[in-house]
């Protein structure tokens, strides 16, 4: 990688370490009080390389990357062993050379952007800022820096968004503008913890072509942490898979996906959904998705087909008016049966979470209407819930877990302590928690523990649907697999009616009977899973298609090429 020299005739970037691997770790220990987050690991990553680092949720992942910048000097963490980072050894180090590592010879992306950047100033000013520290160029150079990288990561426009605040940018274009500000001064290493986790599949597939378009022009090496096994197969050459600290399996990424050799990664890899897998999530053999009706004597038999449990016509919802009008949802119909699954897919800012708030009244319509069961009269609001994207947000810290998922039960009028702390411990343990946390608060609990706890929350109010928005997005694929069969299990069991929401193509397949496509705030397609995903109909579904990470490195690659051609065209 070449360097660049700033208007004092200081040299920054570039590898100018000395001929040892760009990153050597040795016998790495990170713990925080009595746990272990990370137990022995050792491993190298040479210059221009790319190595995945890839387990669940507790795996010790982003301890590791966060050792390699000495993050965890003065967090009370322990931290055993040797690192050494572009010739720096990191324990060592004093401060001193800690900031001049940092940002100039190896810098971070993190998951959030929006946590990562400063709200009050912008973009371009917060990219000079770390420009100028590491290399003392003249304000004038490195607002010219900041501009030269904010249009080399794809920001259009780059002269006049590098005014723009944080809140001003999409997701992705914020994860663009992390990425700018690490590249700024031409690291030899750049560390990605999760960055594309957030993001929908076309803007993922963007943010990880413009990651491997880096590495070919400059050389530099990448470290990437992520839960999506997907994405390490995009992205990098070698993979590390952890578990409990631990390496379980590490080597190139086309021998340890294609055929790997321990058994904890076969069992990460078989929880991965895919696009090319058909949907499990129809109603169980034998059980009738329609719901059986009674005759005058109260005997139950079938008859003929009631309503659709949700008839959806002509739906639309604006915000603000005049100028500042903007339609979230657009004329959108479709039905959904009891028992039955509907997964609604799109970019973001597609409308797909507007039309689910909408369904359960959260939100009022400007335009069509919502039939329950026939009846343009919304149902008790018991009987429709919804289980939220993040855990956290909507859980109450400052109340325990059992008096959260009690509120719908205490507002359907049970009042009695006793009955309520039995029945909210049979809902804990109907989705696989102890009945003997109901006393215990959210921070106890991991955040698929706290999906479960969300769930179980929905349940307890005994609804006919429950809407899910996005509920499996910041999970790791073995949390996934498991929120995803409980939701089918419930289903099958209770008869409820699923409105899937999520950005994740191949999650929609795994528990969808039939997916809906949004663009826009408009359905561009639907019908059922297998049709929309086998062969869909619209460029749109097709191009959704094209950018879901393959665990084929080799398609992967084919892919990545095909998207280059259509960027060009």
């Amino acid at each position: 990688m070449s360097g660049t020299t700033s208007d004092s005739g200081t040299a920054t970037g570039g590898a100018s370490f000395d001929g040892s691997a760009l990153v050597e770790v040795e016998g790495l220990s990170v713990s925080f009080g009595d746990v272990r987050a990370v137990d022995g690991l050792s491993f190298r990553l040479e210059a221009g390389a790319a190595l995945g680092v890839v387990g669940e949720s507790g795996s010790g992942k982003s301890a590791s990357a966060y050792a390699l910048l000495g993050l965890h000097r003065g967090t009370g963490a322990v931290v055993e062993g040797s690192v050494r980072v572009a010739g720096v050894d990191v324990g060592a180090a004093d401060e001193a050379q800690l900031r001049r590592l940092r940002g100039g010879k190896a810098a971070m992306v993190f998951q959030d952007p929006l946590s990562s950047l400063d709200p009050y100033f912008a973009v371009g000013d917060q990219i000079a800022e770390v420009y100028r520290v590491h290399t003392r160029a003249s304000r004038r150079a490195a607002r010219a820096r900041a501009v030269e990288v904010l249009d080399r990561v794809g920001i259009p426009d780059a002269a006049r968004r590098s005014r723009s605040r944080p809140h001003e940018f999409s997701g992705g274009m914020r994860q663009r503008v992390l990425i700018a500000m690490a590249l700024s001064c031409e690291p030899a290493l750049l560390i990605a913890d999760e960055p594309t986790t957030a993001l929908d599949v076309t803007v993922q597939a963007q943010v990880l072509d413009l990651l491997h378009e880096l590495r070919t022009e400059t050389g530099m090496g990448l470290l990437l942490v992520t839960h999506d096994v997907g994405v390490a197969a995009e992205s990098v050459d070698e993979v590390l898979v952890m578990r409990g600290g631990r390496e379980v399996e590490r080597g190139p990424v086309a021998r340890v996906l294609g055929a790997p050799q321990e058994t904890y990664t076969k069992e990460l890899l078989a929880a991965v959904p895919r696009v090319d897998r058909a949907s499990s999530g129809a109603v169980a053999p034998g059980r009738s998705s329609v719901p059986l009706l009674k005759d005058a004597a109260g005997r139950e038999g079938p008859d003929e087909a009631p309503p659709p449990l949700i008839e959806v016509r002509g739906l639309g919802r604006e915000f603000g008016r005049g100028r500042q009008k903007l339609t979230a949802v657009d004329d959108v119909s479709f039905t959904l049966d009891a028992a039955r699954t509907l997964g609604i897919v799109g970019e973001s800012g597609s409308g797909k979470t507007t039309l689910g708030r909408m369904l359960v009244r959260l939100l009022e319509p400007t335009s069509g209407e919502i039939r329950y069961e026939g009846s343009t009269a919304p149902p008790p609001p018991r009987a429709l819930q919804m289980v939220f994207q993040d855990p956290v947000s909507s859980l109450n810290p400052r109340r325990s877990i059992g008096e959260s998922v009690a509120d719908p039960l205490r507002a359907a009028g049970v009042k009695e302590e006793e009955l309520v702390r039995e029945r909210v411990g049979g809902l804990l343990e109907r989705v696989g928690l102890d009945a003997g946390r109901y006393d215990a608060y959210p921070h106890e609990f991991s955040g698929g523990q706290r999906q479960r706890i969300g769930i179980a929350r929905a349940l307890a109010a005994e609804p006919r649907l429950i809407v899910c928005d996005e509920p499996v997005s910041a999970l790791d694929v073995t949390t996934q697999a498991q929120v995803v069969a409980l939701l089918r299990e419930l289903q099958r069991e209770m008869g409820i009616a699923l409105v899937f929401v999520a950005h994740d193509l191949a999650v929609v397949r795994e528990v969808s009977d039939r997916v809906a496509v949004m663009r826009q705030g408009r359905i561009v397609e639907q019908g059922s899973a297998d049709e929309v995903y086998g062969a869909p109909r619209d460029a749109y579904t097709r191009k959704l298609l094209a950018s879901v990470p393959s665990l084929d490195p080799g398609v992967a690659a084919e892919r990545r090429a095909a998207r280059r051609k259509l960027a060009v065209a």
